[in-house]
């Protein structure tokens, strides 16, 4: 889904934040209201034209812009709101970075906790027809969407009764602490509308970002399965326990279902390639290209995670990935890495196209977390970098295209996990010929869709990748 600059205004930093509690909300403005705002502003020029990856294409950054201090604090006082202040600097071709007015809430957001009502969904228009809906891909265990009966592959077409159409803004409808969804169904390739409501109220969660793993028979082959929809550094160790189990089963083969993970942190991202391999010890995983500040640096494969205990790795030569337009980021990142290396098997349809970086600069001496100011709680999150895979493949703009298309089934979409759900079928296919195509995938789906939208489309740090605090050099 392509985000507009508007939109990214309005959903990240009014709704992005609507999820906090009231009394904090008005401690924040208060806090932020009442602090120097061209100090505020100061501090997002310098983070900026430090670290912005598209510097030389932001002409208010160059270093030679301002002949004075008094020019510049001229400039500083032009534009009255930080919000805006941020993004006038932007670069065109940025449809990534983003402003915060409460960083707490942002680092929540990072490490999976937020509020929500447990719904992972997408939102879908039949092309070239006016016809939308939602589709719930997977419920968050001990969630309200889980006590309220709510299942993958259910459809809905309307939120507090308002019918989906395609100039719907769903920002403004899924922003509410609590909504109540109107069901669909499809009757043969027809969407027809239920007489049945389901009301979801949000709350604090935690989402672990790994929802799947087992180990699949395929004809005597033991393959993994395991579906990541987040690179979350809290879950490392759980992670790299999967894998361990993985190996003692003796999977040969993997099915990585990275269909709706958006990103996250690219550290994650190159410990989970080494969990897949392991062999490339050393060697490069990827290139992180920054502005004429800084020089290239490489990301090295190496053999532990952020706790320091030693990778699991399986040592494959090949990995099946399994994406969508939901794919972005460090899903990207993985795939595009790796790609040099081993056989990465590619089944879905085409990525989001995401290969910029980010990371959370604050206004502090040295924009991180230590020291930091205490007359506001804003902080930026600018693009600072882009991805390259150890022969320079970069700037695929238009996403990366999967080597077996394979659309979901959005009247059967099956059970994630079961060797019988579209996707993960057509990987099993692949593995072992012997394999037998299932009965979604028979059935095909024959009409063609444009996401609109999804649940984390209002997060703070949907779609982004980035690096952990700490990671920046000077």
């Amino acid at each position: 889904m392509k985000v507009s600059r508007l939109l990214l205004v309005s959903l990240v930093i009014t709704l992005g934040f609507s999820s906090c509690q009231d009394d904090r909300d008005d401690n924040i403005n208060n806090i932020n209201d009442l602090a120097n705002q061209t100090n505020i502003k100061d501090f997002i020029w310098k983070g900026m034209n430090t670290f912005y990856v598209y510097k030389s294409d932001a002409p208010d950054l160059a270093n030679d812009r301002f002949e004075s201090s008094d020019e510049y604090r001229s400039f500083l006082e032009s534009i009255e709101s930080p919000v805006d202040f941020f993004f006038s600097l932007l670069a065109d071709q940025d449809r990534f970075s983003f402003i915060v007015s409460d960083y707490v809430t942002l680092e929540l957001n990072q490490d999976g906790i937020s509020l929500s009502n447990g719904m992972a969904f997408g939102l879908v228009q039949f092309t070239g027809t006016t016809t939308v809906f939602g589709f719930v891909r997977y419920v968050i265990p001990g969630s309200p969407a889980e006590s309220a009966g709510l299942e993958r592959g259910m459809i809905f077409t309307s939120i507090d009764g308002i019918e989906f159409t395609p100039d719907t803004n769903f920002g403004q409808l899924l922003a509410p602490d609590s909504y109540t969804i109107g069901l669909a169904e499809f009757q043969g390739n027809e969407l027809v509308n239920l007489d049945e409501e389901v009301n979801l109220a949000k709350i604090q969660l935690t989402e672990n970002p790994i929802f799947e793993h087992k180990v699949i028979d395929a004809d005597g082959q033991s393959v993994g399965y395991l579906m990541y929809n987040n690179f979350r550094t809290p879950f490392n160790s759980e992670l790299n326990g999967i894998f361990a189990d993985f190996k003692a089963q003796g999977v040969t083969e993997l099915v990585l279902d990275l269909r709706y993970n958006s990103g996250g942190s690219i550290e994650t991202c190159k410990d989970l390639s080494s969990m897949i391999t392991g062999q490339f010890q050393g060697e490069v995983f990827a290139q992180q290209l920054f502005n004429d500040n800084f020089e290239t640096e490489n990301l090295i494969f190496d053999n532990q995670i952020s706790t320091g205990e030693n990778i699991n790795s399986l040592n494959l030569s090949r990995v099946f990935v399994l994406t969508s337009g939901a794919s972005a980021s460090a899903s990207e990142l993985l795939i595009n890495a790796l790609n040099p290396y081993i056989d990465v098997v590619q089944i879905g349809t085409t990525t989001e196209g995401k290969f910029e970086g980010s990371a959370t600069l604050y206004d502090s001496p040295n924009f991180l977390r230590d020291n930091v100011s205490l007359e506001h709680t804003y902080a930026i999150q600018p693009l600072i970098l882009r991805t390259a895979n150890k022969v320079g493949f970069t700037d695929f703009f238009a996403g990366l295209p999967p080597d077996i298309e394979q659309q979901e089934n959005f009247s059967d979409l099956g059970v994630i996990g079961d060797p019988n759900e579209t996707l993960l079928n057509r990987a099993l296919q692949e593995i072992s010929p012997g394999f037998q195509p299932s009965s979604s995938q028979e059935s095909k789906w024959l009409r063609t869709i444009e996401h609109l939208g999804e649940n984390q489309m209002n997060s703070p740090t949907y779609q982004r990748m980035y690096l952990e605090d700490g990671a920046l050099s000077f």
